[in-house]
């Protein structure tokens, strides 16, 4: 029944009436008997499918559909459009293949180890046999099966001890590291027949709820894919992405080696005081990546003289691009930097978004034409006049005037470095392509995935209240519209550079952990702020902390906690 009234929820219990009053952000209002859960009362809403809703945001608190309504509540709606939303399904479709792979290969061992941009998780099977396509197609079955029999995910709250001993006797060792670091005294699983595990969140309440996704066969293993939140019912194209694989797989092997391949591992790792080694053994990858990709520039360096490096936010790019041109100075190259910035057409051109806002984040931003005559000019050995942007009076003025020494590189680094629409007239053997994002291989365990975009977030909600003030909440509120332009001018792209630098540091949850914690607990209760940084909190709570004190001085994980070395460091300058 729809009611008018729209006056403020009460937060206590009229035990004499059996109803309750539901009030959506629009300003209806809903009756439905006190006790139903929120499946119950939502399913009646016109727009219950169109996106699907996952769950709703209760008097400020995030809530799965099988939570039940007590008081009058405010709600706002959590669909697969919403970050929310799409974590909610993903991770019940998850549990739905582990479901059905472990009923139909009891042999076999599988691992969610990342994220596809085309909406899915790769994950990897350990099996004697190969894994074929005979064997996606059971799988594939089996699951739609299980959707269509809408069964149940059973929710039950255990004990600690009783959930790690469970664990323990199916053998799973990285939960069972996992859980012996848990806080809480109880652990929440979910139940699909006799398969239960423990996953990071909530869930769906049923297996009708999963329609969307589809199996394809990738290497030695399979991507699950589902929709993405800009199209919640449709399974995208699935793209290739053989470099960012590589790159995944070559991290994974090395956690392997290393024996850290979970936050549980990790922890034992933290616990035994033996994560000086790890640190430094962190830090020498990174550094081995730099050198490969500072010999290929030098193996290029006749053809290739400008250096383009690109990549999603905190993603380390700038102290990469200083570390980078360190090596190219050993190998006797002298790196000048071009600021991308500097590039901005003037305000009165700069195009406007959907919104009617400046959009600084697409290509028609820059002045493309001016960038490639000036780089052209440079590499002539021309002298030529750098523009200077101007951000307050959103003009761009006259710059440095520069000639290159024949010894000279031009370092361009920005948001679209890798876009063949920056320097259409350049010719693309005159270049050198430089992809670099935190790509993150270690999961909690084998079935509860690290985001990279979790990674980066945290980094730069530490980095934003260091250098610029912003508290959490503002960072995490500009979060969604910096995702837009890295799916829109970024991602895309990934697979176009000549190299990928991994920035990922298998330690760094660690660091960052005892300095965002503090962030996080201020963001204001009741913003859908909040819901997030309670999730991240959550999420760190598995992570022992680690002191800053011991990140060598030219970590890529300074530029965030500050105190890197290179905070003064300059790069060579070409000759007026």
């Amino acid at each position: 029944m729809i009611s008018n009234n729209i006056d403020t929820p009460t937060t206590s219990i009229n035990s004499s009436r059996t109803t309750i009053e539901i009030i959506l952000p629009d300003g209806r209002v809903y009756t439905g008997q006190r006790g139903a859960t929120l499946e119950a009362l939502l399913q009646i809403l016109p727009e219950w499918d169109n996106p699907p809703i996952m769950g709703a945001v209760v008097n400020g608190e995030l809530r799965e559909l099988t939570y039940a309504i007590e008081m009058d509540s405010r709600i706002s709606l959590i669909t697969m459009g919403d970050d929310d939303g799409s974590r909610i399904y993903r991770r019940s479709i998850t549990f739905l293949l582990e479901a059905a792979f472990e009923e139909l290969f009891p042999d076999a061992q599988m691992t969610l180890d990342h994220s596809v941009s085309s909406g899915g998780y790769y994950c990897q099977v350990f099996s004697k046999n190969e894994f074929t396509n005979h064997e996606i197609k059971k799988l594939k079955i089996r699951m739609n099966d299980l959707v269509e029999a809408n069964l149940q995910f059973t929710r039950q709250t255990v004990p600690l001890d009783d959930a790690i001993n469970y664990f323990q006797t199916k053998g799973l060792v990285d939960k069972v590291q996992l859980l012996k670091y848990r806080q809480k005294e109880y652990l929440v699983l979910y139940k699909l027949g006799e398969h239960q595990d423990y996953h990071h969140g909530y869930m769906v309440p049923s297996t009708g709820y999963l329609k969307w996704f589809d199996l394809d066969l990738i290497g030695d293993g399979f991507v699950l894919r589902f929709p993405r939140r800009n199209s919640p019912k449709t399974i995208g194209p699935m793209s290739s992405y053989p470099k960012l694989l590589s790159t995944f797989r070559q991290y994974g092997n090395w956690l392997q080696r290393l024996g850290i391949e979970s936050v549980g591992a990790l922890n034992d790792a933290i616990k035994a005081g033996n994560i000086r080694e790890i640190i430094l053994i962190s830090e020498a990858l990174h550094e081995l990546q730099i050198i490969d990709i500072a010999q290929h520039i030098a193996e290029e360096s006749d053809e290739s003289r400008i250096i383009l490096i690109a990549g999603p936010s905190s993603s380390g790019k700038t102290t990469f691009s200083k570390r980078l041109t360190v090596q190219l100075l050993a190998h006797g190259f002298s790196p000048f930097p071009v600021e991308m910035d500097n590039y901005f057409v003037d305000r009165e051109d700069t195009p406007k978004d959907k919104n009617g806002k400046y959009d600084f984040e697409s290509i028609r931003a820059m002045n493309t034409k001016q960038l490639a005559s000036d780089l052209k000019r440079l590499i002539a050995g021309e002298e030529i006049q750098l523009p200077f942007y101007d951000f307050r009076e959103g003009l761009s003025k006259p710059g440095q005037v520069v000639r290159l020494r024949p010894d000279q590189m031009i370092i361009l680094e920005g948001i679209h470095g890798l876009n063949p629409k920056l320097l259409p007239d350049i010719d693309p053997t005159s270049t050198f392509k430089i992809y670099a994002s935190c790509l993150t291989q270690l999961n909690l365990d084998r079935y509860n995935r690290i985001s990279t975009t979790d990674t980066r977030l945290l980094r730069r909600i530490v980095r934003d209240s260091r250098e610029r003030g912003y508290s959490a909440l503002q960072t995490i509120h500009n979060w969604d519209s910096v995702q837009h332009g890295e799916k829109e001018y970024i991602f895309p792209y990934q697979e176009f550079g000549n190299k990928l630098f991994n920035s990922a540091l298998v330690y760094e949850l660690s660091v960052l952990k005892p300095l965002v914690e503090p962030l996080l607990r201020q963001v204001t209760y009741g913003t859908m702020e909040y819901v997030e940084a309670k999730r991240l909190l959550a999420f760190l709570d598995w992570f022992l902390p680690i002191d800053t004190k011991l990140i060598p001085d030219n970590s890529i994980l300074l530029e965030f906690v500050g105190g890197s070395i290179f905070n003064d460091f300059k790069l060579w300058s070409a000759k007026e």
